[in-house]
């Protein structure tokens, strides 16, 4: 068989280019005498041309000559890694051609008042990344990385449950727990002794990420006269989130990492005492499978796919309850067998999601894909 992988339009997302990346090279290896394909859309350069220039070019690229390059390109099936790129489903349906197209999330449709203020034109852009999305009813399958997202994709865009199936993401092989030594060293790197008790926040800082609780919940367990820090990795923190360190005075107990190369990561995990992710909403929750992979223990929300992710391998809680998740983090520092229990826990919730598990699921999909329409 021979399968296309069209890659994200979306080159600013590392999550888009992971997944690729992984399907990839996972299908070479569970189906090693199939033809993979692997497609990527014209890139505008940034700085030949003006921001309006290169603004526009992307959207032609994105819209017109991307779908119209997969004219010629022969595959018995193509898979769009990406759901802002669903347009591409009706355009390999015009052309007589099989398409699966994976659903990340539906966080824009669903609960789109979360993004307000994110984007430079949110009219714009809130409107053809719906248009784009709508069109995924016009693969012949729509993969989606969580049993939840799967129920948003059936409801909002009227599918039937028959062509949708929930396929998850799955946890790269460097997630593994850094050595004792390696732990030390970074510690020490940032200030923070061993007596100190590490939370750990990974990812972007969009309103549903509830990095704000956290903060809360470091003043709330600072009051309690507990030795804690705050590290979070990825987004900064927002003007008003500063304002709070500031005037909860959590300054001394709250560090800004950066954007970290993914190859430091699993020492971050591992140095962590836990990974706290109050998301509000999620298509998957990636962060709490790298942590329980690193052995680091998770506190997460109880809420859209993270207990699908998490099991019960964590604590849950109700992401909008600071004190639950004060309360959660207390156990942690006080209690050192449950820590140790949700270590272990989580490990062997983690080896459960494999890449080469996902390509196995994935090449089956394309099968029937193929096999239906024949």
């Amino acid at each position: 068989m021979r399968v296309a992988i069209l890659r994200s339009t979306a080159q600013s997302s590392i999550s888009m280019k992971v997944y690729a990346n992984n399907i990839v090279d996972g299908l070479k290896e569970v189906r090693p005498d199939w033809e993979i394909l692997d497609i990527s859309p014209k890139i505008p350069i940034p700085g030949e041309v003006s921001a309006l220039q290169n603004s526009l070019s992307k959207y032609y690229d994105r819209y017109w000559h991307y779908p119209r390059s997969l004219k010629s390109c022969e595959a018995d099936v193509f898979h769009i890694v990406d759901h802002s790129d669903g347009h591409l489903a009706s355009a390999l349906k015009r052309y007589g051609k099989r398409s699966v197209v994976t659903c990340h999330d539906l966080i824009n449709w669903v609960q789109p008042e979360m993004y307000q203020g994110l984007a430079i034109m949110p009219l714009i852009s809130l409107n053809s990344w719906r248009w784009s999305v709508k069109q995924m009813a016009d693969a012949n399958h729509v993969v989606t990385v969580s049993e939840h997202t799967a129920a948003d994709v059936t409801e909002s865009l009227q599918l039937d449950s028959e062509v949708v199936t929930a396929i998850p993401n799955a946890v790269s092989d460097q997630f593994s727990p850094a050595s004792a030594e390696a732990v030390s060293t970074f510690r020490e790197s940032k200030g923070v002794n061993s007596s100190t008790f590490c939370l750990l926040n990974v990812g972007s800082n969009n309103p549903r990420k509830n990095v704000s609780a956290i903060l809360e919940t470091m003043h709330v367990l600072k009051q309690r006269s507990h030795p804690v820090h705050f590290w979070k990795a990825g987004s900064n923190f927002t003007s008003e989130q500063c304002e709070f360190i500031a005037t909860h005075q959590l300054t001394d107990h709250v560090t800004y990492l950066g954007k970290l190369d993914s190859t430091l990561l699993p020492t971050l995990y591992s140095a962590a005492d836990v990974l706290v992710a109050p998301s509000l909403y999620e298509g998957f929750g990636l962060t709490v499978l790298e942590a329980m992979a690193c052995g680091t223990p998770v506190v997460t929300a109880n809420t859209t796919s993270l207990p699908e992710v998490a099991g019960d391998a964590a604590i849950l809680v109700a992401p909008s309850d600071t004190e639950a998740i004060a309360s959660a983090t207390e156990r942690l520092i006080e209690d050192l067998d449950l820590r140790q229990q949700l270590s272990a826990a989580g490990l062997s919730r983690a080896a459960l999601f494999t890449w080469t598990n996902t390509a196995s699921q994935l090449a089956s999909i394309y099968e029937h894909v193929y096999n239906a329409s024949r």
